[in-house]
């Protein structure tokens, strides 16, 4: 390990054990905040402006790819659903959800598409491709509130993503929600823990240097804390983007969002 992986590790301990804990339920009473609100105006002003937002780079990406005939049927994804911006808006607001019996996050719902609908290879997940697909649908709902909610069909699904939530995991021996349910407003390393809502994926983050799906941010965390990462397109996965995504249900989606 490192010296500065050490120190930071170092310091989730010291926040975790000195912090005061505190009950935050932010799916009831309290507010739910969107990471946008503690970004510098220079982040959200590259946000909101969309010859500022790299992340349209790819969402454009994703229109050429819209209109692409591809696989043995030769289809597109507009020869089933026509412009995206009509048909696809409100669809990133219902994800995950069970799909022909089986969870599906967006990202898989895509892959299904290609796959039977087309007949074409599934993308690899942080793939160019893939991203640029998820941005060009998420984007179509930008504004909207989120509308997961707990239904007889994924209350079973729901359920273990919250327990995925709040278990804890890796030698440091930590969960989701100690940081971004008990803690979340407290300062870590100089910047304020967020509550961890995932309105505004797939991301545009600077630290990376690219376009990252919540997926892929969920495995930063797990690494963080030295845990056994959830693997891409996992049941795992999809349960916990599940239950993060009805933790933060009313807030209006962001995507494509930045963040630092």
């Amino acid at each position: 390990m490192n010296k500065q992986i050490a120190l930071s590790f170092v310091s989730i301990l010291c926040v975790l054990m000195a912090a005061p804990s505190f009950a935050f339920d932010n799916s009831t009473s309290n507010k739910k905040q969107s990471s946008y609100e503690l970004m510098t105006q220079e982040n959200k002003a590259m946000q909101d402006d969309a010859s500022l937002n790299p992340a349209m780079f790819w969402v454009g990406d994703g229109e050429g790819l819209w209109q692409a005939q591809t696989g043995p049927t030769n289809k597109s994804c507009a020869s089933c659903h026509g412009d995206a911006k009509k048909s696809m808006k409100g669809v990133a607001t219902q994800f995950p959800k069970i799909v022909d019996g089986k969870l599906q996050t967006l990202e898989g719902q895509i892959n299904q598409c290609r796959a039977v609908r087309q007949g074409a290879p599934k993308l690899a997940y942080e793939s160019k491709d893939l991203l640029a697909f998820t941005a060009l649908i998420a984007m179509q709902s930008k504004g909207m509130a989120i509308s997961v909610k707990e239904t007889a069909a994924n209350k079973a699904d729901l359920k273990q993503g919250q327990q995925y939530f709040m278990q804890r995991m890796g030698q440091l021996n930590l969960s989701c929600a100690q940081c971004h349910d008990e803690r979340a407003g407290l300062k870590l390393g100089g910047s304020v823990i967020p509550q961890g809502h995932p309105n505004a994926y797939p991301i545009y983050r600077l630290e990376w240097q690219t376009l990252g799906s919540l997926q892929r941010r969920l495995r930063n965390c797990m690494s963080g804390v030295r845990a056994q990462q959830f693997e891409y397109g996992s049941l795992e996965m999809a349960q916990l983007e599940l239950y993060l995504m009805w933790r933060a249900r009313g807030m209006p989606l962001e995507s494509p969002g930045v963040r630092p």
